[in-house]
């Protein structure tokens, strides 16, 4: 049997999508579920053909090597074609979030001097401004039909070299400054061989992908880590809340999905956590772990019933979440990264790891703790980066690439942990967030929403310092709590004296305040912030 080829970072964009649509062929690369139907599918044939096509429409326009084409658009089949095409064009490619307002993507396209917008129907209006009346639109939902099919060879590409820049990200994080990471092929590509190394992704794979395509965590891992492999896509024509997915696992039956902790967690608080404790299996200790692997066979079966490869990431796992993972033996895989490294930094393989032991950086990608104004405690500090991961900077933006950066080079990642003797990684939250208790004790808010929203009368929960020092938890609560007996103002009482015997003495809350909206979120469903404190 003929040994697989290994792919490599040292490639460009351009030449993946001519060299994924030559071996896979009639393979389907990607595919739309709607209505219940699987249609719109692409095969790799088809993805290198009308790649180029978009490639030549983008140059009779007049795009030439190196200038910035936005894209935006829900995630299709369409926005994989034009994000290649792009590529193929020579051009640096401007992902934006569908979730950006029109002021902040018209921002965007100035900020980073678009020559061209590839978008569908339903973004053309973010665009309605006569700034833009001289860009020229291309509408990736309506692209003309192909008389034949354009082969091209890599000499006929206006090509970039792998070190070049490829791609801009505009962050939406929760410091609330958008910023745009550059980054070149070799950054990306090399993120998405990363996670390869820890789960092996083949032919027959079929991926659901249900975050956004414009963000860095699925577009190399979700996207091009499968397009590497020859594995099949699909996308859903709507937002993945519970009763979206639940009937699209059910007619896609992945293999393989990336999701963020809060859809996990919200899995395991509403539907697992509550019939598992009323399982006689689960009161008893000899028991326990037959009631717990059980309900975890449950849970696969929910999924569609063949997954095996569960990313995880974007934002911290709650700890009770994660244990019941573990221990129900769901083959879930925890990343951690941040757009700036494209994003990947670390991870772990299914199955293969022990709860609580960290997570081992990737190959060729350096760790260090580096040292900070905060009085941490021992071996804990600002996790820096080094790898051909690290992006090359910020967009027009010299002064606050300079900050991102060590005097010797290292990338600043803003995250707090700690290297353990064997070299993995311990995530302990954001440096911003950390709060100095009344002796100087390194208080972690994100810990303490953990245990908060490991309750089920809490929905999500913000912790933060108040004017005297005292800690406070800003709170949504569930229908549970809502439905509950007794006044709300008990029930806020009645958790924190329930939290509060879960937490050491200097971090215990003073206070919990009832929020009755939702949290304004990030893509990856982390609250923004600095909205709130």
């Amino acid at each position: 049997m003929k040994k697989r080829e290994k792919p490599s970072a040292d490639i460009t964009l351009s030449q993946l999508c001519l060299s994924v649509s030559a071996k896979y062929k009639d393979k389907i690369a990607f595919s739309m579920l709607s209505d219940g139907q699987i249609n719109r599918q692409i095969t790799y044939t088809q993805l290198g053909s009308r790649a180029q096509q978009i490639a030549s429409i983008l140059r009779q326009l007049g795009v030439k090597k190196g200038d910035r084409v936005l894209l935006i658009s829900e995630n299709c089949p369409e926005w994989a074609l034009a994000y290649f095409g792009i590529a193929l064009a020579g051009a640096v490619s401007v992902p934006l979030l569908t979730g950006f307002t029109a002021e902040q993507a018209q921002y965007i396209a100035s900020h980073s001097g678009v020559s061209a917008i590839c978008l569908s129907s339903t973004m053309a209006e973010k665009f309605a401004h006569p700034a833009f009346s001289k860009i020229p639109f291309i509408n990736i939902n309506n692209l003309p039909e192909q008389e034949t099919e354009t082969q091209w060879s890599p000499e006929s590409i206006n090509e970039a070299s792998p070190n070049d820049l490829a791609t801009i990200i505009y962050t939406s994080g929760t410091s609330g400054i958008s910023k745009g990471v550059m980054l070149s092929s070799k950054n990306i590509l090399s993120s998405s061989l990363s996670t390869l190394a820890f789960q092996k992704v083949y032919p027959k794979d079929r991926f659901l992908s249900v975050l956004p395509l414009a963000h860095s965590y699925e577009c190399s891992v979700g996207f091009l880590a499968p397009v590497m492999s020859g594995a099949s896509i699909t996308y859903i024509d709507k937002p993945p809340s519970a009763s979206v997915l639940l009937p699209a696992v059910k007619i896609v039956r992945p293999t393989g999905m990336l999701c963020v902790p809060l859809l996990i967690e919200k899995i395991y608080n509403n539907g697992v956590k509550p019939k598992l404790q009323k399982n006689n299996f689960f009161k008893f200790p000899l028991t326990r772990p037959l009631a717990i692997w059980i309900a975890g066979r449950k849970l696969i079966k929910t999924l569609g019933g063949c997954i095996r490869i569960l990313g995880i990431g974007g934002a911290p796992l709650a700890p009770e979440t994660e244990k019941f993972l573990y221990q129900a033996r769901v083959p879930y895989t925890i990343g951690y990264g941040l757009t700036e490294t494209a994003p990947l930094v670390a991870g772990n393989t299914p199955l293969r790891f022990k709860l609580g032991s960290g997570i081992a950086p990737c190959k060729d990608v350096k760790i260090r703790i580096g040292r900070c104004e905060a009085r941490l405690g021992t071996g804990e500090g600002e996790i820096q980066v080094q790898g051909p991961n690290v992006m090359l900077g910020y967009y027009s933006d010299k002064e606050k690439t300079e900050e991102a950066f060590t005097s010797d080079g290292w990338l600043r990642t803003g995250d707090l942990g700690k290297v353990d003797r064997k070299g993995r990684l311990h995530i302990r939250g954001r440096l911003k967030a950390l709060i100095l208790g009344p002796s100087g004790e390194n208080i972690y808010p994100e810990e303490i929403e953990g245990i908060l929203s490991s309750n089920q009368l809490v929905e999500e929960s913000l912790v933060y310092s108040g004017k005297r020092g005292e800690l406070v938890a800003l709170v949504r609560l569930s229908e549970a709590a809502k439905t509950a007996a007794g006044a709300i103002e008990n029930v806020l009482e009645e958790l924190r004296t329930w939290a509060n015997k879960k937490l050491a003495s200097f971090s215990r809350l003073s206070k919990i305040i009832e929020k009755e909206e939702p949290f304004e979120k990030t893509p990856t469903m982390k609250i923004k912030r600095y909205l709130y404190i």
